[in-house]
């Protein structure tokens, strides 16, 4: 069976200490821009070739470009502002973006192309497009500009959609749309596809949503209806309680499961076992054709070396239960 059990990672790998330094030299003035760029392109090198010796199918390139995932599109987008720093979880702070004005690139779609084209230059295998999806922007920005969110997050689908096509355009097989807030107002499900079906129109990618610690049940089914040909969901986190709510509903022809199965808020390494266990039940509900692999969510909350564990316990369980079913 060709392409079963395909492996990922979800985004995010955390800074290697040397990036870091150079992150901190930067923000004193001690280095220029050029020179905390070339930190960052050592960063993916690095963060790609891990990911090729563990084997990874569909390959990231671990954001090293990028600070926030919201923040770092308002920082380089028209008509934000920032806040003071805004305590997200632990001691994890961030600028929360304003919106005083209209959202705008000044006609300069492309963003996120540099970074995707360096990294997908340093492998033959595919490099995942990744971006921010429209209600996430908006649900952890303050609106101070527009009449209610409906109007801001329809403008961030423009935004975002032209970014994706732009990725598009230079060759990316894939176009990852982040979504972690979807399910934070289950009442405004609808408007969330309705921007996500801006953001994926026209496009001949392969597009993916990741939504993640959200509360499934409030939008299960209705999360089906999201228009991309993947769906990534962490399932570690929660104890595998995910499969039982999807396993109510038959899992659609037309859409891929990406199944969380390390969690990334836990130091504690899964071990092998535990992950095939969480594999072979997905597998009773996905056909392995439909089902790929990958941490619960983005791995820049670890350290370097828990990352590596957990990215590695992903691999080998994928593999393993391939090998067993014969798939290998």
């Amino acid at each position: 069976m060709a392409k079963t059990l395909q492996t990922t990672s979800v985004g995010s790998f955390p800074k290697p200490p040397s990036l870091q330094a150079a992150r901190a030299r930067f923000r004193r003035g001690e280095i220029t821009r050029d020179e905390l760029r070339a930190a960052e392109r050592e960063a993916t090198r690095t963060v790609i070739a891990v990911q090729e010796d563990l084997g990874y199918d569909v390959l990231v390139h671990g954001e090293m470009e990028r600070g926030d995932m919201v923040a770092y599109f308002a920082e380089n987008w028209s008509g934000f502002t920032e806040s003071l720093p805004v305590r997200s979880y632990g001691n994890r702070y961030y600028r929360k973006p304003i919106v005083e004005a209209a959202v705008g690139n000044g006609g300069r779609a492309g963003l996120t192309v540099e970074s995707w084209r360096f990294a997908s230059q340093l492998t033959a295998k595919p490099v995942k497009g990744m971006l921010t999806g429209p209600y996430t922007i908006c649900d952890w920005s303050y609106n101070a500009y527009y009449p209610d969110r409906r109007s801001l997050v329809l403008a961030l689908a423009e935004l975002v959609h032209e970014e994706a096509k732009a990725l598009e355009n230079a060759g990316a097989e894939y176009i990852q749309i982040d979504e972690p807030a979807l399910s934070v107002r289950p009442e405004e499900i609808d408007l969330a596809i309705e921007a996500m079906d801006i953001v994926t129109r026209g496009l001949r990618a392969h597009t993916v949503s990741h939504v993640c610690y959200g509360r499934f049940e409030s939008i299960y089914p209705r999360l089906l209806d999201l228009p991309v040909d993947q769906l990534d969901l962490e399932a570690a986190n929660g104890h595998y309680a995910l499969l039982d709510l999807i396993g109510r509903y038959p899992w659609p022809h037309n859409k891929e499961l990406a199944l969380g199965v390390v969690d990334v808020h836990s130091h504690r390494t899964e071990s092998v076992d535990e992950v095939k266990a969480g594999i072979r039940r997905a597998l009773e509900i996905v056909p392995a054709d439909k089902l790929y692999i990958d941490p619960d969510c983005g791995l820049k909350t670890r350290t370097w070396d828990e990352a590596l564990a957990k990215l590695t316990v992903v691999a080998e369980a994928a593999r393993a239960v391939r090998e067993e079913a014969g798939w290998a």
